[in-house]
C-alpha cells in the first residue's frame, strides 16, 4: 500500500514562493519507493495568497496599472475564481515588496482600493481581501479614499492619509463611496491577530520590519489611535472588537469599517478551501516549510494552522532558520529541519533551491522509516 504524504509549504520569503518549495519538496520525497504525495502550495493570506487560492479553486489572473505604496504606478495582479470571486492580495499593490523608495510612514494603500474598484467594474460582488505583507500602516484609508470616501482635516480639506497624516483625519465623509460596495460582500483572510494599535499593535509590532524607527512607530502608534476614535464619533464599528484590526498596517479595521468585511484566519480559511481536513485521511505524515521558524509561525500563520488541524499526524517543517526551541518544538509535535545550518543567510537565500533539496534528501536517508 502506497503511503500517502501531504506537502503543504508556506513560501520561504524572499527565495521559494510556496509552489517551488513545493515542487522541490514533491521531487524528493517521490524518489522514496512506495510513496504517494498531495502537494498543496499554501499561503495564510499572505503573500502568494491569490496563486494558492486560483489553484486550489480554479479561475484566471488578470493584471492592471495601479499605485505602489510609493505612489509609483505598476503593474498588481488580481484574481477571478470559476465560481466569480475577486481575489485580492494586498501584498500585490501595497506590498513591501512594492517599494522602490521606502518611507514606512509614507506609504499608501490606495492601490490596494483600485484593485477592488477594476473587480467591481467587471461585475464581481463576492470577495477575498488577503491581508499580510503589506508596506502600509494607514489604517486602509487608502483604500478607502480610492473607493470614494473622503478624509477631511480641519479645515474642510479632503487628502488622502497616510501613516504620518493619520492624526489629521477631523471627519470622515462617505456620501460620494462607490455604491456597488453594499451591493457586494468582503471576506478579508487574515494571517495576524493583532489589534489596531498599542504594544501588540500594527505599529508596535510591525512597525520596524516595515523600516520604521523608533519616533516613527510612536507616531503610526499615535496615529491609529486617532483615526480609530475618529472612526468611532462617526459611527464605524469599534475597532477595540474586531480580532486582527492591526493586519497590514491596520487595513483589517478599515476592511471592517469601510467595507462592511467580515475577518477570517487566513491559513483556516486556505485549508478550508483546498480540503485539507479531507487529503488528512490516510496521510502517513505532513510535510511543510517556511523561511525561519519562530514563535509568529504559531500566531495564526501557516505552520500553526497546520498543526492545529494536523490530528496528530507527524509534522516536519523544513526551514531557513529555527529560533524555536526544541522543547516547545516537542511539545507542539513538530520536527524542524535547518536547510542550512551555519550557512550565512544571504547565501541561503540565494541558494535556496540547492539547500532545501539537499537538507530534504539527507533528512530522508537518516529516517528511513518515513
Amino acid at each position: 500500500m502506497l503511503k500517502k504524504v501531504i506537502i503543504i509549504p508556506d513560501s520561504f520569503k524572499g527565495s521559494l514562493s510556496s509552489a517551488e518549495a513545493a515542487g522541490i519538496l514533491n521531487d524528493v520525497i517521490l524518489q522514496k519507493e512506495g510513496h504517494e504525495t498531495l502537494c498543496v502550495p499554501m499561503a495564510d493570506g499572505g503573500e502568494g495568497s491569490t496563486d494558492c487560492i486560483i489553484k486550489a479553486m480554479g479561475g484566471v489572473i488578470k493584471k492592471t496599472k495601479v499605485h505602489a505604496p510609493d505612489s509609483r504606478i505598476i503593474t498588481a495582479r488580481y484574481g477571478i475564481t470559476l465560481n466569480k470571486t475577486a481575489v485580492v492580495e494586498i501584498a500585490e499593490s501595497s506590498g513591501i515588496t512594492k517599494v522602490e523608495d521606502n518611507s514606512a510612514p509614507d506609504a499608501t494603500t490606495y492601490g490596494f482600493g483600485e484593485l477592488i474598484l477594476k473587480c467591481l467594474d467587471e461585475g464581481l460582488k463576492d470577495f477575498l481581501l488577503c491581508l499580510g505583507g503589506s508596506a502600509t500602516t494607514d489604517c486602509g484609508c487608502g483604500m478607502a479614499a480610492a473607493l470614494g470616501i473622503k478624509f477631511l482635516d480641519a479645515s474642510g480639506q479632503a487628502f488622502v492619509p497616510t501613516g504620518r497624516t493619520l492624526k489629521k483625519v477631523a471627519e470622515i465623509d462617505t456620501s460620494e463611496i462607490d455604491k456597488r460596495i453594499w451591493q457586494s460582500r468582503f471576506t478579508v483572510m487574515s494571517d495576524v491577530e493583532n489589534p489596531l494599535f498599542g504594544p501588540l499593535g500594527a505599529a508596535c509590532i510591525y512597525g520596524p520590519q516595515k523600516g520604521a524607527t523608533k519616533d516613527e512607530v510612536a507616531m503610526l502608534d499615535a496615529g491609529l489611535m486617532h483615526i480609530s476614535n475618529v472612526c468611532r464619533r462617526a459611527g464605524f464599528k469599534d475597532p477595540g472588537s474586531v480580532k486582527g484590526a492591526g493586519a497590514a498596517g491596520g487595513a483589517g479595521y478599515g476592511c471592517v469599517a469601510f467595507l462592511n468585511a467580515t475577518i477570517e484566519s487566513g491559513i483556516d480559511a486556505m485549508l478550508d478551501i483546498c480540503h485539507f481536513d479531507e487529503a488528512l485521511r490516510n496521510t502517513a505524515y505532513i510535510v511543510t516549510g517556511e523561511g525561519k521558524l519562530d514563535e509568529q509561525s504559531f500566531m495564526g500563520k501557516v505552520i500553526g494552522g497546520i498543526r492545529k488541524r494536523s490530528m496528530g499526524k507527524p509534522l516536519y517543517v523544513f526551514c531557513g532558520r529555527n529560533e524555536v526551541p526544541e522543547e516547545r518544538l516537542k511539545s507542539l509535535g513538530i520536527t524542524a529541519i535547518e536547510i542550512a545550518p551555519g550557512v550565512p543567510a544571504e547565501e541561503s537565500i540565494k541558494h535556496a533551491e540547492k539547500y532545501l533539496r539537499e537538507a530534504a534528501t539527507a533528512f530522508l536517508k537518516e529516517n528511513p522509516e518515513l
